[in-house]
């Protein structure tokens, strides 16, 4: 049983470590691979694909060089760059430090599951803490903290994740590579949908009362330890293999939630959540039981080692109970469980190839232009498939984890994060209507610096000194999977003590967003024609209230223009929604409007009658960051609210400059 016990545990901390690599390496690949998004998607997407179809020689490498020496190397290689990201500058270093990581997480994968058969109490427990532990932190990984903290829950994995292996593996049987098969497709699964924090919180704020648009909510992460419960329940109790029904139920839920979830609404996003949690569980418990006797073929026992070579390739010096075999007893047996550990070893790799192929075709839709819902019903879909065609189910297997206690503490970790990540919300901490209103408005690039690194204390330390009463900002993540699964508007709204109200652009997790000091009505959202642009585009229209019957109208959008064209039918469309929602009050239209001035997009503006905020401190260029010499970030107002104070202040937290104007407010 301990045997047993250890192999699941290094399974869990070795799931928990290479999806801390892969929350580093995946956005490393648009942020400094991606060079600022000049780079073409085809290009980065086979990048991210290469890597993963190198890893498909790990388990020829494992049966010439045997899996004990290619384990250890992998496992100390992916614990020595797990700890290195914590202290990396950004830049190459960092890409390549997550690069050499994931490599070394995937042959470390290969290895483990050509000795061990039964990975599913592993992979769900590592899997669940991943999530539970990335929700307490409140989705910033340990990585790009940098303090002390950091360093010592870090070094706590790797030295449990390094000192797990120095016992030896004892040999497998001959099933399990239908499980390890689905490592790949549950690991973006999870991260996707079933088991995000981002999501969960993001869900949460959709149900705040406003149609299509998102709100701060109270105890936003609340969803993730439901999610976390019943995907454990799940995998881990076998409840839904007790029966053909059961058994039917788990892929139907899965394959349910994952189509609630490609149909991109934000009020579907709490369903999606917890059908593809469970459904996600049921069917790893499915691959995961135990066959019926005499179905499966021949086995190799913990308690019963054969002789000869192992399945890691070392000799195995086993003694039978009436005295020494012969010596040609255990070779049949013995190489059998070879051939088992090789198809597990390529079953692990190619399910991690099906995760990147299906991120790559997911993601890339937004760059490129093509439906993108599929990927997830189809990834569900291969799941599904494999649960029900794993065989009848015989005698329970052997549990290694007590399943009640075992998600009994998982699901209480997770439960912390909603009493410690969760900030309430500040509104209306100022008194009066006040004489002058600041306005700020930032591309934050899902928050990511042009180093590569997560930096919303960078983000909000900009802001902070300008001491806005508004922000507005563009390109907001709220959990994408490809950006680490943060999420990114809440992060910073905590930093500025500011409430929010959030508009999907892309999809329900990307758009756009507006924080304010001062309480927020009436907000309404307008999706913009997409004139052949592949990336999404919204107006997000509010009104700030700023007591007295002082309320003005403030809309954030992004325009995304097709390549080489300007986005005229987009400006059209925000101004013409814009003044008609301001019916006559004052207004501040503002945001990444990728149209500088003398620009056909740009006239659209002062056409409807608005004024260009920023015109006295013109040339006033906001991108890109490190050398800025585009004009396409701008406020524009009504001539009753006068600018003044205007400025961008220098930064890297993101590839643009934000812009702050304070304006004057008219008598009441």
């Amino acid at each position: 049983m301990r045997q047993r016990q250890l192999a699941t545990a290094l399974v869990a901390l070795g799931v928990v470590l290479l999806t801390d690599v892969l929350r580093v390496w995946l956005p490393g690949i648009i942020t400094i691979f991606g060079q600022a998004a000049s780079t073409p998607a085809e290009l980065m997407g086979a990048f991210a694909l290469g890597w993963f179809v190198l890893a498909l020689a790990a388990p020829a490498l494992i049966r010439r060089a045997g899996s004990r020496p290619v384990t250890l190397a992998a496992a100390a290689l992916l614990a020595g760059t797990r700890l290195a990201l914590t202290a990396t500058p950004g830049g190459r270093t960092q890409l390549w430090l997550a690069t050499a990581g994931l490599v070394a997480g995937l042959v470390w994968l290969a290895g483990t599951a050509a000795t061990t058969e039964r990975p599913v109490p592993g992979l769900a427990v590592g899997l669940a803490v991943a999530a539970a532990g990335h929700a307490v932190l409140d989705t910033y990984d340990l990585v790009w903290w940098g303090r002390w903290e950091a360093w010592l829950v870090s070094a706590v994995l790797v030295v449990l994740f390094l000192a797990g292996h120095a016992r030896r593996p004892v040999p497998s049987g001959s099933g399990g590579a239908r499980a390890w098969l689905l490592a790949g497709p549950a690991l973006l699964l999870a991260g996707m949908v079933a088991l995000s924090p981002g999501l969960a919180r993001t869900a949460n704020s959709y149900l705040q009362g406003d149609p299509g648009v998102a709100r701060s909510p109270l105890l936003g992460l609340a969803p993730l330890p439901v999610a976390v419960a019943v995907f454990l329940v799940a995998a881990l109790t076998g409840a839904f293999v007790s029966s053909p029904w059961a058994r039917a139920g788990g892929p139907a839920a899965l394959l349910a939630g994952a189509v609630l979830f490609a149909l991109d609404r934000g009020n579907l996003l709490l369903p999606a959540l917890l059908l593809t949690a469970v459904g996600l569980g049921a069917c790893l418990a499915r691959t995961g039981a135990g066959p019926v006797a005499g179905t499966g073929g021949p086995a190799v026992d913990a308690g019963h080692t054969a002789h000869g070579p192992a399945a890691d390739g070392s000799a195995v010096d086993g003694e039978a109970t009436a005295g020494r075999a012969p010596a040609t007893a255990g070779r049949a047996p013995a190489a059998g469980a070879a051939r088992a550990g090789a198809r597990r070893a390529y079953a692990a790799t190619a399910g991690m190839l099906v995760f990147a192929l299906a991120a790559v075709a997911y993601y890339s839709a937004y760059d490129i232009g093509y439906p993108n819902g599929w990927v997830p019903v189809a990834v569900a879909g291969l799941v599904a498939a494999v649960a029900l065609t794993a065989g009848p189910v015989g005698d329970p297997a052997p549990r290694a984890l007590p399943p009640v206690r075992t998600t009994a503490a998982v699901t209480a970790l997770a439960l912390l994060a909603p009493l410690v990540a969760d900030d309430v919300a500040v509104v209306g901490n100022r008194s009066g209507p006040p004489a002058r209103l600041t306005v700020a408005a930032y591309n934050i690039r899902m928050g990511f610096g042009l180093d590569g690194r997560l930096d919303l204390p960078g983000l909000a330390g900009i802001l902070r000194r300008q001491d806005p009463d508004v922000v507005v900002l563009s390109e907001v993540d709220r959990g994408w999977l490809l950006n680490g699964g943060h999420d990114t508007l809440d992060l910073l709204a905590d930093r500025l003590g500011m409430a929010y109200v959030f508009a999907p652009a892309a999809d329900p997790l990307w758009g756009d967003a507006v924080l304010s000091r001062w309480p927020v009505t009436a907000p309404r959202t307008l999706p913009l024609p997409a004139v052949g642009a592949p990336t999404g585009a919204q107006a997000l229209a509010v009104t700030v209230d700023l007591g007295d019957g002082v309320r003005p109208a403030v809309v954030s959008t992004h325009l995304q223009p097709p390549p080489g064209r300007q986005p005229v039918v987009q400006a059209r469309a925000v101004a013409e929604f814009a003044t008609a929602y301001a019916g006559g009050r004052p207004l501040v239209v503002a945001g990444d409007m990728n149209t500088e001035p003398g620009d056909a997009a740009f006239a659209e503006f002062t056409r409807a009658g608005l004024v260009d905020a920023l015109a006295a401190a013109r040339p006033l260029p906001t991108s890109p960051a490190d050398r800025p010499r585009e004009q396409i970030d701008h406020v524009f107002v009504t001539p009753g609210l006068r600018p003044g104070d205007v400025a961008a202040p220098p930064g890297t937290a993101s590839d643009h400059l934000p812009v702050v104007v304070t304006l004057t407010l008219p008598p009441v």
